[in-house]
């Protein structure tokens, strides 16, 4: 039997416009990120889910509430978290070093108590996989972060496909089939606040 994942990434945040690191740590969803929200519910208005997971992100938990308006109970799990910045957390993203510099720039973040992307890959990647192999789910909405969903997204199309694919914007949704212990990347929403289904 075929499932259906849909993947979301949370709504703008206080510490994205502000432009902070923000992995484990957390900050709230702005107004615009609220309208974000609002209007992925109106794309996903159809789709009846029967079942949500989040991150244990605050910005994550909001973004599926106000998707699913508090009628989908759902499951917090610490292993659909952002990956982890350790002592980079709630720094300027000034600090962050641009991809392609002569460094590796995977290799950093480990140094001062984060994660390697390997290890966002392999615990998004069995998180998704666990959650999807429940007989009861068939269509699951699951919301977690930019790079924890770009990571699990790599593992899926390839780093090649994916970089292509570009930024992964807030509240955009990856819709993937899975069957026999397989996902497949069907589509990829971004929801546009400024569209009239989305709402104020």
């Amino acid at each position: 039997m075929v499932k259906h994942l849909y993947l979301m990434r949370h709504g703008e945040t206080l510490f994205n416009i502000r432009r902070k690191i923000q992995g484990w740590c957390d900050s709230p969803l702005t107004k615009t990120g609220i309208n974000q929200a609002i209007a992925a519910r109106a794309y996903l208005r159809d789709i009846n889910f029967d079942h949500g997971y989040s991150s244990s992100s605050e910005r994550c938990c909001d973004t599926l509430e106000i998707v699913t308006q508090n009628k989908l109970p759902y499951i917090r799990m610490k292993e659909l978290r952002e990956r982890g910045f350790g002592e980079f957390e709630g720094e300027s993203e000034d600090l962050n070093p641009k991809r392609g510099d002569s460094f590796d720039y995977d290799d950093l973040f480990p140094h001062y108590g984060g994660e390697y992307g390997y290890e966002v890959k392999e615990r998004m990647s069995n998180t998704l996989k666990s959650i999807m192999e429940k007989k009861d789910h068939h269509n699951v909405l699951v919301v977690s972060s930019s790079g924890a969903c770009f990571h699990f997204l790599s593992s899926v199309v390839g780093k090649e496909k994916v970089n292509k694919i570009g930024r992964l914007t807030n509240c955009c949704v990856l819709h993937f089939t899975y069957e026999n212990g397989k996902f497949v990347l069907c589509d990829i929403i971004r929801p546009d606040v400024k569209d009239k289904k989305g709402g104020q």
